[in-house]
């Protein structure tokens, strides 16, 4: 669901940033109210970006702290497990960066 979330609000911010970028270079060649309303529109457009991405940042700032909840509540748990895994994954990093 959370994939799915960011995936929606990353397409959408992807789109409404294209879509004031063609609203700017469509005012640009324009004149007169026609140019006044294009760029108007382009800003709203940018700040509907501005509130996707702040939703963003939300999200993942809420994901991570369950996560580091969830990766603090196993080391306390199994303190032993913990250790072990940390230290393979430190032989397993050495290893690749020994290869290269």
């Amino acid at each position: 669901m959370l994939e799915n979330n960011l995936k929606t609000v990353r397409t959408d911010l992807r789109s409404l940033l294209r879509d004031a970028q063609d609203l700017f270079r469509e005012a640009t060649s324009s004149t007169g109210m026609k140019a006044d309303d294009l760029r108007e529109r382009g800003l709203e457009l940018l700040d509907t970006a501005l509130v996707k991405a702040q939703d963003l940042q939300s999200v993942a700032l809420d994901t991570s702290k369950e996560v580091v909840d969830t990766a603090d509540s196993f080391v306390k748990d199994n303190p032993w497990r913990a250790v072990a895994i940390s230290a393979g994954v430190g032989v397993l990093l050495g290893m690749m960066i020994g290869r290269r």
